[in-house]
């Protein structure tokens, strides 16, 4: 894993580095009926690190891969806590959905350019944001283990086809 990390963050732009939410997922979300929209909260950042650390620019596809990370642990979450199964294709259809809303409303200037550059640096956030959650999961739910370990392999086995 360390040696796609690498390879994967050694290529490429960028893009620009500004402040971020620090750690987005959609339990920093809320339904506003009122307005029919999405409403992003709790911008303190991740609590495990300094304030210096949070205050950091940083590129805003961090935040991308945090929620992309999410709609994972929703699928798995369904299962462990209410007994059941997400939708079929659930994830797939959340982040293409996800995705496709945000780059219609991000600054193109804030992003690496080029399509093969958005995706291998997304998916280097993703790959550290899933060791985090393995990490998170070690010391806090064991049962969890196996979200950010599934999401680890799928991501190395796509590595790998590149």
């Amino acid at each position: 894993m360390r040696e796609s990390l690498a390879l994967l963050s050694h290529a490429g732009s960028f893009g620009k580095q500004i402040r971020t939410h620090g750690d987005l997922h959609l339990g920093q979300t809320l339904w506003a009926q009122e307005t029919d929209d999405w409403v992003i909260i709790d911008f303190e950042g991740e609590p495990a690190r300094s304030l210096a650390e949070r205050r950091r620019k940083r590129s805003p596809l961090r935040d991308v891969a945090g929620m992309l990370r999410s709609f994972a642990y929703v699928v798995s979450a369904v299962e462990i806590l209410r007994g059941s199964a997400a939708p079929d294709g659930w994830e797939r259809r959340a982040r293409e959905e996800f995705l496709r809303g945000y780059m219609q409303t991000a600054d193109p200037g804030l992003l690496p350019a080029g399509e093969a550059a958005f995706a291998r640096l997304l998916t280097v956030f993703e790959l550290e944001k899933a060791v985090y959650e393995l990490r998170y999961e070690l010391n806090n739910r064991p049962d969890w283990i196996h979200i950010p370990v599934a999401g680890i392999l799928r991501m190395l086995e796509a590595i790998e086809k590149a």
